[in-house]
């Protein structure tokens, strides 16, 4: 070997242009392997720099500084799951042409195997036909276009207590307590999950569903139903709540266990009957009575109360209402651009969400987020002009950017509120928190310095050069949400369906809402950033009332 490696070295010491040439075909050939990895990949999002979010826009009277360095959004942590399961296969995603080729059969036969392991967590139990509008499984359901696995769909679903998990189009999960389709062929479902592509979720309209063997008993009967109030009993109970029974041995855990079985996402409880049904104009849960009058013990259960016959205990269920669900893109070009205008944390997503909801169009955006988009968020990834969404949401703040639209929905939020929210979804992502460090640090001091003036010059700019601007504190959305969105909806131009805003008001939180468990432990506000903000808030309060508008809420000022 030794004698091997003299030859060639006096070989190309006499004849170094072939050296150089077999060294330059070597690394040709590397970076043509590293770019053919690289492709093989999940696409990266167009038009972004990595970590950043939306370049900040000119501020009106005050420029940020350019000096603020962005943080690189933390990606979406592993969430904590639930004691029913502690550990999952990690199988390496498959890469390259020649495993592609083997085609959905392969995939089908992969995600057995998949299942055989899984089998005491979940059992799968086939392939079936979904339809958009009559859902196989009625109960809560959510999309992630990039990371969805088996796994995932089934934690979240066993989280929440439903009996099966279906996954479908590679991306989307539905839970529910009753299958209500027929049985499709497993070829049919054949398209591999997004982000894990050796197991199948479901196909074009077809879902593998599983059925979640350990978490069903435990997780139906200590589920997570929310308590509504105390509701005096509608004029005619059998149509506002077209399903009962009598239960003499009643109990909370009976009459919600009934409902949901009924896939229905209220539970009333009145004495001895249960009910079941929708919000609806008939029974619309705005007008909450003083508990007292609901407090008659259970027969079945002496520690909880069951209601009268005159005074319903009102319990929403894990069943989702679905009449609110179905979203699409306009059927024709729209007339007019609407923007839905807000500071950064303001509330802009759960906005979105809402009008979505009430509208059942999808809403678009003047950036381009993956994350959303991957949430579904579909009308992310349409140019803003595109006129094939009901509203487009921005940050922006300058008189040209602000002239380019005809109307637009102003969401304005209190600025101790929204500066925090906007610092964690910096460092944190959409749902995440920044870290301890970033509060202490120069990070924070850095950000309120450059940020806050832009919470009083966006509203400004928007009041000063917007051509018909509706103004909406969030804090009163939180509040009266029925009547703030009926609001918005009148702008947009859409007839709003009551029945339909009753609906999105059950399912109003979304998949945007931080968790209220990491709080901080103290006020990250010294007392000159309070004095400095203060004077921002009057401002905003006078150009408000300028314009005969209700000025800014009292809670906006520091006790």
């Amino acid at each position: 070997m030794a004698k091997l490696l003299v030859k060639l070295q006096r070989y190309f010491r006499r004849k170094p242009v072939r050296f150089f040439t077999l060294l330059a075909l070597y690394l040709a050939a590397g970076s043509l392997v590293f770019l053919h990895s690289g492709f093989s990949r999940e696409p990266t999002v167009p038009g972004r720099r990595g970590g950043e979010g939306p370049g900040l826009p000119y501020l009106g009277v005050m420029q940020l500084s350019r000096g603020f360095k962005a943080a690189a959004t933390v990606p979406e942590g592993g969430r904590r799951h639930g004691p029913w399961f502690k550990s999952t296969s990690k199988e390496p995603a498959e890469r390259g042409k020649g495993r592609e080729s083997s085609g959905s059969r392969s995939r089908a036969l992969r995600g057995r195997s998949g299942r055989e392991k899984e089998e005491d967590r979940a059992r799968y139990i086939g392939c079936y036909v979904d339809n958009t509008r009559h859902r196989t499984l009625r109960g809560m359901s959510f999309f992630d276009y990039k990371k969805m696995t088996v796994f995932r769909c089934q934690d979240n679903c066993a989280e929440r207590g439903y009996l099966y998990a279906g996954l479908e189009f590679g991306a989307e999960c539905y839970c529910g307590h009753k299958i209500q389709a027929s049985n499709a062929s497993e070829s049919e479902c054949n398209m591999a999950c997004k982000g894990e592509r050796s197991n199948t979720c479901g196909g074009i309209n077809r879902l593998s569903i599983y059925r979640l063997e350990l978490a069903q008993e435990s997780a139906r009967r200590y589920g997570s139903a929310i308590f509504r109030g105390c509701f005096r009993r509608p004029d005619n109970v059998s149509i506002a709540l077209p399903a009962s029974q009598l239960m003499l041995n009643m109990s909370v855990d009976k009459c919600v266990d009934f409902c949901t079985e009924k896939e229905y996402p209220l539970s009333a409880l009145a004495g001895t009957s249960c009910h079941c049904g929708f919000p609806t104009t008939l029974f619309p849960l705005h007008e909450r009575e003083d508990e007292q009058l609901c407090a008659q013990k259970c027969a079945g259960e002496e520690f909880e109360s069951c209601g009268t016959a005159e005074y319903l205990l009102v319990y929403q269920t894990q069943v989702q209402d679905n009449r609110c669900m179905d979203r699409r893109f306009l059927p024709s070009r729209a007339k007019q651009l609407v923007a839905l205008a807000s500071f950064p944390g303001a509330g802009n997503t759960w906005a979105r969400h809402l009008i979505e909801l009430a509208t059942g169009f999808y809403t678009g955006s003047y950036y381009f987020d993956g994350s959303l988009y991957n949430k579904g968020f579909k009308g992310e990834r349409d140019h803003w002009r595109s006129g094939r969404t009901i509203c487009i949401k921005t940050h922006e703040s300058g008189q040209k950017e602000i002239e380019s639209f005809d109307s637009a929905i102003l969401l304005i939020r209190n600025p101790y509120k929204a500066l925090m929210a906007e610092f964690n979804r910096k460092y944190g992502g959409h749902i995440g928190f920044a870290a301890h460090a970033h509060w202490k640090g120069k990070e924070w001091p850095e950000f309120v310095a450059n940020y806050a003036p832009w919470w009083a010059t966006h509203t400004l700019d928007w009041l000063r050069y917007g051509k018909k601007v509706l103004v909406v504190h969030f804090e009163d959305l939180k509040r009266d949400l029925f009547v703030q969105l009926q609001r918005m909806v009148g702008l947009l131009g859409i007839a709003a369906c009551e029945d339909r805003l009753l609906c999105v008001e059950g399912q109003k939180d979304g998949n945007f809402k931080r968790s209220g468990l990491r709080k901080l432990e103290y006020d990250p506000y010294t007392p000159e950033m309070r004095k400095t903000i203060s004077g921002y808030i009057r401002t905003v309060d006078a150009a408000l009332k300028l314009r005969n508008l209700s000025g800014v809420p009292d809670d906006y000022y520091p006790r």
